[in-house]
């Protein structure tokens, strides 16, 4: 295991598809909904348990962290939103947010209001205090699927089944603009961090960015195979991170227009992606119940400093494939990346179920993609694709590690030690999992019994 391997852990604890994953501000914990009808708290340290949340009804369709970390906010197919508070006790307040399910929920950047989305066409803001009812935005003619608060909180974008994406103005109520989808809907948007523009994840298996200012696409990504159903923003916005039906997550270059890594670690759909508040990781999950977390190396210094070297002294690198797009940056004209063909001849390569870790490239951030499997299931190979540009040979860790001063044999040996933690790491992940799947199971057969008993009793007074 390599000390640039990205692939940090795994949750698993849903007993159905995880919808939502959202990162608390302070990394330690990360929250996730899902078609269990549960919400559960997953501690980022090792040695700590995790919480299970029951109180919705049906299916938890959306959940997130308040900008404190204090409250975290769940929507449901049972129409009600809770407010939790991500500690042992589980305390939660609960009110009737909608007539019908609550698809969406998100609070404003000073954490005073909640938005909340729904299948009964309308948007709601709401106070976090005593969640009193404020107004709601009524224009969308079907099913509203995500709302989001601007940076400022001056504005709200949402996105409907009625195939638009509205700009609201918050303090007037009014629909400031309409961007229509026409090939199908978005599933998800959200603001850019500059507040500037927005991005779409589309069921036409597309990613379009929008400019709010002049209303015009910026660009508009066609590098999926499936649908897309959930994308984040990087915090200092230079990368998107998009989930997809074709079980891939992948991660896009705003600066250069173009498709950076694509990563296969779900067994099906990847229905929810999200970057951490700082930005050091980003988690995602999926129909296989599954919570997987990553740590994004591709924009540190040292990787960024190693590709502006590669441009001044490196003659190698060639010039991208004619059929490639060229990329715009993000404050240009309407840019395509379409590289769908490229990577899926080579994600052929990669059983369909594989799951997978990264490996940091920092030899090649702005000119090639990457293919990654995962050492957990396969360890003997990571397949590297031919990418939109070619980059220079890999430079061996050992030589890296000399020219910093570190002899190649301590170096080897430091790695091969973090490499052994990493395993011990995951394995007493995988047994605390393990530890409380069989408690809950406990749990269910001493319940069973006690209704057993009861009715046999009853059975006998009779």
């Amino acid at each position: 295991m390599s000390k640039y391997t990205e692939y940090k852990r795994h949750f698993k604890g849903h007993r159905d598809t995880v919808t939502s994953v959202d990162f608390g501000c302070n990394m330690k914990q990360i929250a996730t909904g899902s078609m269990d009808s549960c919400v559960m708290i997953w501690n980022m340290k090792p040695q700590m348990r995790a919480y299970r949340f029951d109180g919705h009804k049906d299916a938890v369709i959306s959940v997130q962290f308040s900008p404190s970390g204090h409250l975290v906010a769940s929507a449901s197919r049972d129409k009600t939103v809770r407010l939790w508070v991500p500690s042992m006790k589980a305390e939660s307040t609960v009110f009737r947010a909608h007539t019908a399910t609550v698809r969406s929920v998100n609070f404003s950047g000073d954490g005073q209001m909640l938005a909340t989305a729904s299948d009964d066409k309308t948007i709601k803001v709401w106070t976090v205090h005593r969640q009193k009812f404020l107004f709601s935005l009524n224009q969308h003619i079907n099913w509203v699927r995500c709302v989001k608060f601007s940076p400022d909180d001056h504005l709200i974008v949402s996105s409907s089944d009625d195939k638009t994406i509205k700009l609201w103005d918050k303090n007037s109520r009014e629909c400031i603009h309409s961007f229509y989808e026409h090939a199908g809907y978005a599933n998800y948007v959200d603001f850019h961090p500059s507040g500037t523009c927005i991005a779409a994840a589309s069921t036409d298996n597309t990613v379009k960015v929008w400019d709010i200012r002049s209303h015009k696409m910026l660009q508009h990504y066609q590098v999926h195979s499936g649908v897309v159903n959930s994308l984040s923003f990087h915090p200092a916005g230079n990368f998107l991170i998009t989930a997809s039906s074709d079980s891939t997550v992948k991660i896009l270059d705003l600066v250069e227009g173009k498709l950076l890594y694509t990563l296969h670690g779900h067994q099906g759909p990847v229905t929810c992606v999200a970057f951490s508040r700082t930005g050091e990781y980003f988690a995602s999950g999926g129909s296989d119940e599954q919570v997987m977390v990553w740590k994004s190396n591709f924009d540190c210094s040292e990787y960024s400093d190693t590709v502006r070297l590669q441009h001044k002294t490196t003659s190698s690198v060639q010039a991208a494939p004619s059929s490639a797009t060229a990329h715009l940056p993000l404050n240009s004209h309407p840019s395509t990346s379409d590289p769908s063909e490229h990577f899926n001849r080579q994600d052929s390569q990669t059983a369909a179920h594989a799951q997978s870790s990264i490996r940091s490239s920092r030899q090649g951030r702005a000119t090639h993609s990457q293919t990654y499997r995962n050492p957990s299931t396969s360890s003997s190979s990571n397949h590297q694709t031919q990418g939109l540009l070619q980059h220079p040979p890999h430079v061996p860790a050992q030589s890296q590690a000399s020219d910093g001063g570190v002899p190649p044999s301590l170096a080897s040996t430091l790695e091969h030690i973090i490499g052994q933690l990493d395993i011990l790491t995951q394995t007493v992940s995988i047994l605390e999992q393990r530890l409380t799947l069989t408690e809950d199971k406990l749990k269910e057969c001493l319940e069973n019994q006690m209704e057993i008993g009861l009715h046999l009793q009853k059975r006998e007074d009779d």
